[in-house]
C-alpha cells in the first residue's frame, strides 16, 4: 500500500530534491504547466509529492464546473482505464475464467458467424486485441467531440461489438499497431462473458476491494455497457495504489491478487506504435534518462492529459490528472511534469 507520509521530508528521504514541489508550483503559476488538476508521486510505496488545484472539469464530456480537487475527488481516467482492464483480464485469466491471449477472437463472439467465416478475420486472437494489432480499420485520431471518431461511432452503434469486428481488414493481424478503444471493448466483453459479471462488479471484487478502493464510478454508453476503453473514474490516490500494485508484481498485503506472470507478460513491449513508443497489453513503453542513464518506463495515457507513469526499476509511480480534454497539445504538460519535475529532480537511484 502507498504510505501517506510528510511530503518534503519523504521526498528527500526517497532520493528526490526536496524542492520538487516548489518547482511544480512555480511551473503552474508561470503558465508553463497548464490544465493541471492533481499530481502525485511515490517511490517505494511512499508518497513523496501530492498537489491538487481548483479547476474546471468534466465527466465524459459533461461539464462539472469548477471542482475543488482533493484526495477524495473522483476524476476521469479516460484511456488509462485500458491499463486497468489489462489487470482485470489478467485476474480473470489467473482464475481460468477467460481464454489465453493466443485463443481465437471470433470464437468468443459466436453471435457473428458471418464474420467468423471471413478468411481475412480467421487469424484474429485475443492477444491482437490486447496489443491493438487487429489490423481493422479504426480512426481515433479525430477529436472525441467528432461523431466520426471510431470510438464515438462505436458508442452510438446499435451493436458495439459487431461495429468493431466488422470494420474493414486493412492489415494482417499482428503486423500494425492502430490505437483502438474498440479493441479494449472486445476484451471487456470477454471479461464479462468469462466471469459472468459486469466489468465494474468484477473490478470491485477482484481489484478495488483488495486495494482498499471504496469509491469509483464507471461510465456507461447508451446501451448500458460500462466502457472498458475510457469510462473509469477514480481519485488520484487510488490510481496510485493500482500503479503500486503493478510495481509490486501484483502483490498486496503479502497476497497476489494478480499473478506476477501476467504482470510481466502484460508489461512486455510487443509492437512499435510508430511514434517512438512501444506497446504491450494496454500499456505504453519507452525510456527516459535518469542521472544520465536510460531507464525503462511503462504508462497508461488518457485524453486530456491523464497519466499513470511507472518506472519499475526505481519503484517510482506518478499520477497526473489534467483538464485539457480533446486538446491536441494535452500531452505536453503531463510529459513536462514527468520529465522535468519528477525524473529531473531525482538525486539518487
Amino acid at each position: 500500500m502507498v504510505a501517506m507520509g510528510d511530503e518534503k521530508q519523504s521526498a528527500a528521504d526517497m532520493g528526490f530534491d526536496p524542492g520538487m514541489k516548489r518547482k511544480l508550483l512555480a511551473g503552474i503559476e508561470a503558465g508553463l504547466l497548464r490544465d493541471v488538476h492533481a499530481v502525485l508521486v511515490s517511490r517505494g510505496g511512499h508518497l513523496v509529492l501530492e498537489h491538487y488545484r481548483d479547476a474546471p472539469d468534466e465527466s465524459w464530456g459533461r461539464p462539472l464546473g469548477t471542482v475543488a480537487f482533493d484526495a477524495h475527488t473522483l476524476h476521469d481516467l479516460r484511456s488509462v482505464t485500458k491499463s486497468v482492464v489489462s489487470l482485470l483480464y489478467g485476474m480473470a485469466l489467473d482464475r481460468g475464467l477467460v481464454p489465453p491471449p493466443e485463443a481465437p477472437l471470433l470464437v468468443q463472439f459466436p453471435e457473428y458467424p458471418d464474420l467468423a467465416a471471413d478468411p481475412a478475420r480467421v487469424g484474429l486472437t485475443i492477444g491482437h486485441a490486447l496489443n491493438m494489432t487487429l489490423g481493422l480499420d479504426w480512426d481515433e485520431y479525430r477529436s472525441y467531440a467528432d461523431p466520426l471518431n471510431s470510438e464515438i461511432a462505436m458508442e452510438n452503434a446499435p451493436d458495439r461489438y459487431r461495429f468493431v469486428l466488422e470494420q474493414a481488414v486493412i492489415h494482417a493481424p499482428g503486423t500494425n499497431w492502430v490505437y483502438s478503444g474498440g479493441a479494449t471493448a472486445l476484451v471487456g466483453a470477454i471479461i464479462e462473458r468469462g466471469t459472468g459479471r459486469r466489468i465494474e462488479d468484477f473490478a470491485r471484487e477482484a481489484l478495488f476491494e483488495p486495494l482498499g478502493i471504496a469509491h469509483f464510478e464507471w461510465m456507461s454508453g447508451r446501451d448500458g455497457i460500462a466502457s472498458p476503453a475510457s469510462g473509469l473514474r477514480l481519485n488520484a490516490r487510488d490510481l496510485l495504489r493500482i500503479g503500486q500494485l503493478v510495481l509490486d508484481g501484483g502483490c498486496v498485503d503479502d497476497r497476489h491478487i494478480v499473478s506476477q506472470r501476467w504482470i510481466e507478460m502484460s508489461l512486455k513491449p510487443s509492437v512499435a506504435t510508430g511514434d517512438g513508443l512501444r506497446y504491450g497489453c494496454f500499456w505504453f513503453h519507452d525510456e527516459a534518462p535518469v542521472l544520465g542513464l536510460p531507464k525503462h518506463w511503462v504508462a497508461g495515457f488518457g485524453n486530456g492529459g491523464q497519466r499513470l507513469w511507472l518506472m519499475p526499476e526505481l519503484g517510482i509511480a506518478c499520477v497526473i490528472y489534467s483538464g485539457a480534454y480533446n486538446a491536441p497539445d494535452g500531452w505536453v504538460s503531463p510529459t513536462r511534469i514527468w520529465r522535468e519535475i519528477v525524473l529531473a529532480n531525482l538525486r539518487s537511484v
